[in-house]
């Protein structure tokens, strides 16, 4: 839905140099560095743990094609 608002021409330029202006105001020059910082960790962090869930399910689904058999040995 949001993609169809910005391709269709809802948000424009003024808009975004509006909502630009308006954040700036809010969080002031100095706390944008930290909050984008913040905001690319965060995205990275999502990111690494996508591809360690992904690695996941492909191990799972390898196991379950091909099951390993254990010999246990009753002492």
């Amino acid at each position: 839905m949001t993609l169809f608002i910005i391709f269709h021409g809802f948000i424009g330029a003024p808009q975004v140099i509006l909502i630009l202006a308006a954040i700036l105001l809010l969080f002031g020059g100095r706390k944008i560095p930290e909050l984008m910082k913040g905001l690319g960790s965060g995205i990275k962090e999502f990111k690494k743990a996508t591809k360690e869930d992904e690695k996941g399910s492909e191990t799972v689904e390898e196991e379950k094609e091909n099951p390993k058999i254990e010999n246990k040995k009753d002492q």
